[in-house]
């Protein structure tokens, strides 16, 4: 299967639905078996059958009590009910230069887009919320394909973002206080954040709200483990800027590196535990990996809530 790089060639299409599809069939092609078992349907009420159209859901056995043609209809219902969660600060605009091919907010896009459209391919009700320093957006829960298309909509206005929406910071613990007392009891809550907060104490308690109010959730880390967690730059002095305070520091990556892994371990360490002792599904997330590193996880963690 193609990752997000080999595919991301988007722009001239503008189309984030049909490239969500793309990626969908492209990955379930390769499974062996496909993720999208049955949905529970039920009888609703009869009528009367209009010519030309399909004859799959006529009633042949009230046909021949009554010599009419009348059509089944039944009502749907959603499985799942399903938030994703898309963190749009300005760090989630990193890498944010000509040369990258993707950054983490769109890898978050897309991964979002194909979640979407799995979910609806399985009859699950799904809503989206964005998030930087305030609430941007944040939709109801709904199975319906006018609310998927307003679901592309936003996320594909993510796709455009510009230098003009940097030193936006993150208010990742609110939010999810937020999602936790507004959506449905017992959704499921599919989160992508690179952890950029600036009180990381005050997440974990918004995480256990989470739980404490019988959601699920799924924690996508996104990172570009290169530049972010390996620091392989150039062996030479650079630049930083903070793309959320635009703070400068001029440094050598060089010669923090090694206590810079120590950091970044113990803070992976951390989260690990505090994912577990919460029972949420942590996984990582690299801009640079396949996109199955999204998809296997959530369609894991789904089934296993039949």
């Amino acid at each position: 299967m193609k990752n997000l790089q080999e595919i991301f060639n988007f722009e001239q299409f503008d189309n984030l639905e049909m490239v969500s599809k793309q990626v969908v069939e492209g990955f379930i092609t390769g499974m062996h078996r496909s993720p999208y078992h049955g949905f529970s349907v039920e009888f609703a009420e009869h009528r009367l059958y209009n010519q030309g159209e399909s004859t799959k859901h006529i009633d042949w056995k009230l046909f021949a009590r009554s010599e009419k043609l009348f059509v089944k209809k039944y009502e749907e219902e959603t499985n799942l009910r399903c938030m994703l969660v898309v963190d749009t600060s300005s760090s989630m605009l990193f890498p944010f230069d000509d040369t990258a091919t993707v950054n983490k907010l769109a890898f978050s896009v897309y991964s979002a887009a194909a979640l979407t459209h799995i979910l609806r391919r399985q009859r699950d009700a799904v809503g989206l919320t964005l998030f930087s320093d305030h609430l941007e957006v944040m939709t109801d829960m709904k199975l319906s394909e006018s609310h998927s298309k307003r679901i592309f909509t936003e996320l594909n206005q993510c796709l455009h973002r510009t230098k003009s929406d940097f030193n936006k910071g993150t208010h990742l613990a609110e939010t999810l206080h937020l999602i936790a007392e507004k959506i449905h009891k017992r959704s499921l809550v599919v989160l992508f954040t690179d952890m950029f907060t600036p009180n990381n104490e005050q997440l974990f308690p918004a995480l256990e709200h989470l739980r404490y109010n019988k959601h699920e959730v799924i924690l996508f880390h996104v990172t570009d483990k290169k530049l972010e967690q390996e620091l392989a730059y150039p062996n030479r002095p650079l630049k930083f800027v903070d793309m959320e305070t635009g703070q400068v520091m001029k440094l050598n990556p060089n010669d923090l590196r090694k206590d810079y892994a120590k950091s970044y371990q113990a803070f992976l360490t951390g989260l690990k535990l505090k994912c577990g002792q919460n029972n949420i599904d942590l996984a990582e997330a690299d801009v640079n990996e396949d996109f199955q590193n999204v998809l296997v996880p959530f369609l894991v963690k789904r089934e296993s809530l039949y």
